[in-house]
């Protein structure tokens, strides 16, 4: 996914052209746009991409059993849906703009999605890693099969590219080394994430029932009570503690020291205050991506 900062119009509408030739996600951030945050049209796309059609089910039937469930699927019948002008095709992220919606294409069924669950450029001097952002938990608790997940660790781009380089800037540092870690697939039904998966499908049931049928169901789009709910938020909490837990067990076969338990904590990072770029007092740089 990338990230993208409010201005620069032009410039920005470039960008967003380059990377969705790219592949890359559209993401808005909290910091710099109303648009952010963990429900953004971008997240819906990216469940349906590590799941399987139907992505919108149908209505409960109506206890009025004089209605006619027939529908007519003669060639002008209103029930037909042209696949040239239907609204699945694409998707907007801000209401204005307008992107494919991969999820639409049978091709990318089941995708392989790279994210970075920090959310942030995150240089320290240890090593050592900022809390996950909840959206990560969105990934594995609602596709509707578990999908493959893969924890990485990846160092060196600091080297090339650290926060504290003078000019010129946009110019990478040649010479320098880069290591990635792979760890072993955790996922699948039976995966480390089974329990969590099972929790929160219990949750959506209970949700369903509570609806009565009265909404129609879209894989990605949640109600209130699972956007919001005590139990939800404390789901994506812990699922999004475990998975940098995986990723710790990575970064431990690197061979480097363990952390301070309090990195993976909102409330140590909470700490910065009003600082949000630049040299932090631990000694590590961050910056909005």
């Amino acid at each position: 996914m990338i990230c993208y900062l409010s201005g620069l119009t032009e410039i920005i509408r470039f960008l967003s052209t380059v990377f969705t030739f790219g592949q890359v996600l559209p993401t808005h951030r909290y910091a710099h746009s109303p648009h952010g945050g963990l429900f953004q049209p971008t997240f819906t796309q990216t469940i349906r991409l590590l799941s399987r059609p139907p992505f919108t089910l149908p209505r409960a039937p109506l206890a009025d059993s004089t209605v006619s469930r027939h529908v007519d699927s003669s060639v002008s019948s209103p029930d037909i849906n042209d696949p040239f002008s239907e609204p699945h095709l694409t998707y907007s992220t801000n209401g204005v703009d307008t992107f494919p919606a991969p999820s639409s294409y049978p091709s990318r069924r089941y995708s392989w999605v790279h994210i970075f669950p920090e959310g942030r450029v995150h240089q320290h001097p240890q090593r050592t890693m900022r809390y996950f952002k909840w959206g990560v938990a969105r990934l594995i608790l609602e596709p509707n099969e578990c999908p493959d997940i893969v924890p990485i660790w990846l160092e060196g781009n600091e080297q090339i590219m650290h926060e504290s380089r003078e000019w010129p800037r946009w110019i990478p540092r040649v010479g320098k080394k880069v290591g990635i870690w792979f760890g072993d697939n955790i996922g699948g039904d039976d995966g480390a994430f089974a329990d969590l998966r099972r929790r929160w499908q219990k949750l959506v049931e209970e949700d369903k029932s509570r609806r009565n049928g009265m909404e129609r169901d879209e894989m990605g789009i949640l109600s209130e009570n699972l956007k919001y709910g005590e139990e939800a938020v404390k789901l994506r909490m812990e699922c999004a503690k475990a998975i940098r837990g995986e990723v710790l067990k990575v970064r431990r076969l690197r061979g480097l020291p363990e952390e301070d338990p309090k990195e993976g904590l909102v409330e140590t990072w909470r700490e910065e205050g009003g600082q949000r770029e630049g040299k932090m007092e631990d000694g590590s740089w961050v910056k909005d991506m």
